[in-house]
């Protein structure tokens, strides 16, 4: 009899593991969520105090504008979500001496960074199906205004000044990196690692898609967070995301630099002109031959293997645990900018 009951005490201690476990990821997609919406909220407030600004600063110069909303965007977009979610999930704690170790130069540095090519072009590649899939469903809703603004792909739109470009320049380039990737790729996939690297990946991907509010940009940045979070788990380093991250983001700027010089001189500059068009083409030959690339590491990638802590609950019942967590449902009607404008003002003005 006592046999017996040794025999069964392990099977009912991993029971008992597995719900501490699921409670545990549980209360972790509720945090991620409930940080999201701070996040989408204080967006959209920024969005709104630097348009109030505009129409009441009129008379100051535009560089004075350009610099107060880069720091009411810097501030409301970043720091106050981050902190909040540093808060949220005890980070201060968590990191307190770690940093030192988190930015360090990683073993295999050059090879980390030899990714970008393949991972530009995976994000990319998702990014032109995803344009060829939304095009030919809009071509099926011309009359339906509503659904053709939201299919329709988010581009930068050029700066008609020089300060304002350098602030947009610099929030794309120095801050969405760093904030980003210590926000996602740390905080957030540290959280997720005890419940599996692999969902640790796959949720910190999904966030960081959502992060970026549109439908379109969603499948794209998705791709590229699905990348940098395999890179993050290879390395175990922010310092090698972060860098990647600004990498990525600095062929965004140049697009944005190139479209905004040719727009503040009208198209009349032949030096401007000749930059604009070799620019454009080195980015599509960077786009074919990232795809290229990321296509001969397949083999590769599908070898990779990465631990799984938690097997007791499979992958599928973990992401449905995340969506239908309350806060993360209330993340996702705050995504697209239309519901979140029409919800706020809604229950301010109601």
């Amino acid at each position: 009899m006592e046999n017996l009951e040794n025999a069964e005490q392990p099977e009912f201690d991993n029971e008992q593991n597995n719900t501490s476990k699921l409670h545990g990821y549980k209360v972790v997609c509720a945090k991620l969520g409930l940080s999201m919406c701070v996040y989408f909220i204080f967006r959209l407030a920024g969005g709104w105090i630097t348009l109030l600004l505009g129409n009441s600063l009129g008379s100051f110069s535009e560089t004075l504008y350009s610099l107060v909303s880069t720091i009411i965007i810097i501030i409301c977009a970043y720091i106050i979500p981050l902190a909040f979610t540093a808060l949220v999930f005890k980070s201060f704690e968590t990191y307190k001496g770690r940093f030192k170790e988190l930015y360090a130069k990683p073993k295999r540095l050059a090879r980390a960074l030899g990714t970008f090519p393949a991972m530009y072009g995976f994000g990319y590649g998702v990014a032109l199906l995803t344009m060829l899939t939304m095009y030919l469903i809009s071509r099926n809703l011309s009359g339906h205004s509503y659904f053709e603004e939201l299919l329709q792909p988010t581009t930068l739109e050029p700066s008609g000044s020089i300060a304002g470009l350098i602030g947009v320049v610099f929030v794309l380039v120095v801050i969405a990196p760093i904030f980003e990737e210590i926000w996602v790729r740390g905080i957030m996939f540290d959280a997720l690692k005890p419940y599996g690297t692999g969902m640790a990946i796959i949720i910190s991907s999904l966030i960081f898609g959502f992060m970026h509010g549109n439908l379109y940009m969603f499948f794209y940045t998705t791709a590229l967070g699905f990348a940098l979070g395999y890179v993050r788990y290879a390395t175990n380093s922010l310092f090698t995301v972060t860098v990647l991250h600004a990498m990525v983001n600095s062929v965004a700027a140049g697009i944005l630099v190139v479209l905004s010089l040719y727009e503040i001189t009208n198209g009349e500059s032949r030096v401007v002109n000749t930059f604009y068009w070799v620019y454009l083409l080195a980015v599509l030959a960077l786009i074919i031959i990232g795809v290229v690339v990321f296509l001969s590491k397949i083999p590769a990638i599908r070898k990779y293997k990465i631990e799984n802590a938690w097997t007791e609950t499979g992958p599928w019942k973990k992401t449905a645990l995340f969506f239908i967590s309350i806060p993360v449902i209330l993340m996702m009607v705050l995504v697209f900018n239309e519901l979140s404008q029409g919800l706020l003002i809604g229950l301010i003005f109601r």
